[in-house]
C-alpha cells in the first residue's frame, strides 16, 4: 500500500526519494528567497531601530564630538589664540540652544502643571504630591549621605597639596556672598509667595547684607531685594492651587482647562522642533567651555580626587541606587527605562541646567516610557524644582573636602548637620548652571567652615555641575516613572474587588429575565400551556 504524496501546493518541495520501506515522499528544501527576505528584515529592523534611535546617538557623537573638539582648540592655542571675539562666536551655537530652552520653560511649566493638577481629582492630587515628595526626600537624603560617606572614606582633602595660584585664583567679586541659614530659608518661603507673578517669571527674591556703625562697631544688617532669575519655585506653587481652583469651578473651568492642554501641547511641538537642534548645540556649549579653560591638565593633577569622588558618588547613586528603588518598587528594568531618557540625560550635560532639560526630558518619558501625559506634566516640572540629589550629594563632597583642607574633624553633630542642612538647601537650589555653588555657603556657614574656599570648588565646577544635572534630571524621571507605576497597581487592585463583589451579591439565577422590548418584525407564538417563557418567534417578514 502506497501513502498518498502530500497535498497542497508542492512548490519549495524537492524530487520524491524512496525510502528503505519503498514509500516515495517529497522533501522540503529551504527557500532561498525566504533566506533573503529574513536579511532584508533584519537589515529592516536594524534601519528602524537607528531611525527610532537617531537623535539619542547624534546627541551622544555630539558630546564626544565637543570633547574632542574642545581638547583639539585648547592644544592649538586655546582662547588665548582665537581672541575673544572668535571665541564668542565660536560658543555661539551653544548659546543659542540655551535660549531656545530658556524661552519654552515658562510656558511649559505653568502650562503643564495648571493641566495636570486640573486633570487630577484633589485625593488623587494629594496622594500623588504626597508620594512625590516623599520619593525626593529619601532620595536626597540617600544623596546626601553617599556623598559623606565617599568623602571621608577616600579623603579627597587630605591629601591636597599646595595648588597654584592660578587655579583658583579668583576675584574677590566672584566669590559667593556668604548668607545666614536663617535668611536662607526665609527667602525659600518668601519666594513660594511671590508678590507679583509676572516679575517673578524674570526676578525672585534675595536677601543681601550692608554693614551700618551700631554704638561704634560694625553690624551686618540684612536687606532684601530683587534680583535677575526666574522665581521657578513661586510659579510651580502657584499654577498648582490655580489648577486646583479650575478644577473646583466644575463645568464653568472646563474651557481654561482645555486652553492651558491646548498651549502646553503647542508648547511640545516646539519642543520637538528644538530637540534636532541640540546636537549642535551641546557639541558646541562642551567645546566651548573646555576652551576656556587655561590648563585642564593642571587642573585635573590637583583637584583629581575631588572631581573623582564627586564622579564616582554621581556614577553609584545614578547607575545603581535609583534603579534598584525602581526595581523593587516598580518590577521593571530599570536600564530600559534609562535608555529611553538618553537624550535628556545628554542635554543635561551639555546645558548643565535642569530648567534647560525639562522640555526634552517631558517628551522622552511620555513618548519612550509609557508615561501618563497628566502625570509627567505634573511630577517633572515640581522635581525639577526641588529635587537635587546630584547637588546635595556634591555639596556633602564639597563641604567634607574644605573641611579636610582646613585640618577641622567633624563630629557627628556636624556630620548631621551637613546631611540635613544639604537636603533641605537643595530644594532651594536654582536649576541654572552653578546653582548649587550658591547654597554650598549655607553649609558651610551651618559647621562653621571658611567661605572663600568656594574658590576651588568653582575651578572645577564646569565638569561637577555637568555631572550633578544628569543626576537631578534622572531622578525626576525615575520619580515620574515609579508614580505611573504605583497608579497601575492602584487601578488594578480597586477594578478586581469591584467585579467579584458584583458578582457574589447577586448570583446568575437570581438575575431577573429583562422584559424584550417589542419589535415590529418579530411576534410571539404561545406555546403548549401558554407560558410565556416557552414561546418561540417567527418573523413577520
Amino acid at each position: 500500500m502506497v501513502a498518498d504524496p502530500p497535498k497542497g501546493d508542492p512548490k519549495g518541495c524537492a524530487a520524491a526519494e524512496p525510502t528503505a520501506n519503498g514509500v516515495s515522499t517529497l522533501v522540503p528544501i529551504e527557500d532561498v528567497g525566504s533566506v533573503r527576505g529574513g536579511r532584508c528584515c533584519s537589515r529592516d529592523q536594524v534601519r528602524r531601530c537607528l531611525r527610532a534611535n537617531l537623535l539619542v546617538l547624534l546627541t551622544v557623537v555630539a558630546v564626544v564630538a565637543g570633547v574632542a573638539l574642545g581638547l583639539g582648540v585648547s592644544g592649538a592655542g586655546g582662547a588665548l589664540a582665537l581672541g575673544p571675539a572668535r571665541l564668542e562666536a565660536f560658543s555661539f551655537p551653544g548659546e543659542l540652544l540655551l535660549r531656545l530652552l530658556k524661552m519654552i520653560i515658562l510656558p511649559l511649566v505653568v502650562c503643564s502643571l495648571i493641566g495636570g493638577a486640573a486633570s487630577l481629582d484633589p485625593s488623587a492630587l494629594g496622594r500623588l504630591g504626597a508620594w512625590a515628595l516623599l520619593f525626593f526626600l529619601v532620595t536626597t537624603l540617600l544623596a546626601s549621605a553617599l556623598g559623606v560617606g565617599l568623602a571621608l572614606a577616600l579623603q579627597p582633602g587630605a591629601a591636597f597639596a599646595a595648588i597654584n595660584t592660578s587655579v583658583g585664583a579668583m576675584s574677590p567679586a566672584e566669590e559667593a556672598p556668604t548668607k545666614e541659614v536663617l535668611d536662607s530659608f526665609l527667602d525659600l518661603v518668601r519666594n513660594i509667595f511671590p508678590s507679583n507673578l509676572v516679575s517673578a517669571a524674570f526676578r525672585s527674591y534675595t536677601t543681601s547684607y550692608k554693614e551700618i556703625l551700631f554704638n561704634g562697631s560694625p553690624v551686618k544688617v540684612p536687606t532684601g531685594g530683587e534680583v535677575e532669575g526666574m522665581n521657578i519655585l513661586g510659579l510651580v506653587v502657584f499654577a498648582i492651587i490655580f489648577g486646583v481652583a479650575l478644577r473646583k469651578l466644575g463645568p464653568e473651568g472646563e474651557l481654561l482647562i482645555r486652553f492651558f492642554n491646548s498651549f502646553n501641547d503647542a508648547t511640545m511641538v516646539l519642543v520637538s522642533w528644538i530637540m534636532w537642534y541640540a546636537p549642535v548645540g551641546i557639541l558646541f556649549l562642551v567645546a566651548g567651555k573646555i576652551v576656556e579653560m587655561e590648563d585642564v591638565g593642571l587642573l585635573f593633577a590637583s583637584l583629581g580626587k575631588y572631581i573623582l569622588c564627586c564622579l564616582l558618588g554621581h556614577a553609584i547613586h545614578g547607575l545603581l541606587i535609583l534603579p534598584l528603588i525602581y526595581f523593587l518598587f516598580a518590577r521593571k528594568n530599570p536600564y530600559r527605562f534609562l535608555w529611553g531618557i538618553m537624550t535628556p540625560l545628554a542635554t543635561a550635560f551639555g546645558t548643565s541646567s535642569s530648567s534647560a532639560t525639562l522640555p526634552l526630558m517631558m517628551k522622552c518619558v511620555e513618548e519612550k516610557n509609557g508615561v501618563a501625559r497628566h502625570i509627567s506634566r505634573f511630577i517633572l516640572p515640581i522635581g525639577a524644582t526641588v529635587n537635587m540629589d546630584g547637588a546635595a550629594l556634591f555639596q556633602c563632597v564639597a563641604a567634607v573636602f574644605i573641611a579636610q583642607l582646613n585640618h577641622r574633624s567633624l563630629d557627628f553633630v556636624k556630620i548631621i548637620t551637613i546631611l540635613v542642612t544639604a537636603t533641605a538647601s537643595s530644594v532651594g537650589a536654582a536649576g541654572i548652571p552653578s546653582g548649587a555653588v550658591l547654597t554650598l555657603a549655607i553649609i558651610l556657614e551651618a559647621v562653621n567652615l571658611p567661605v572663600h574656599d568656594i574658590s576651588l570648588i568653582l575651578a572645577v565646577d564646569w565638569l561637577v555641575d555637568r555631572s550633578c544635572t544628569i543626576l537631578n534630571v534622572e531622578g525626576d524621571a525615575f520619580g515620574a516613572g515609579l508614580l505611573q507605576s504605583y497608579l497601575d497597581r492602584t487601578e488594578k487592585s480597586n477594578s478586581v474587588p469591584e467585579l467579584i463583589q458584583v458578582k457574589s451579591e447577586m448570583p446568575l439565577a437570581a438575575l431577573p429575565v429583562p422584559s424584550e422590548e417589542g419589535n415590529p418584525l418579530l411576534k410571539g407564538c404561545p406555546g403548549p400551556a401558554g407560558d410565556a417563557d416557552t414561546c418561540e418567534k417567527e418573523s413577520v417578514m
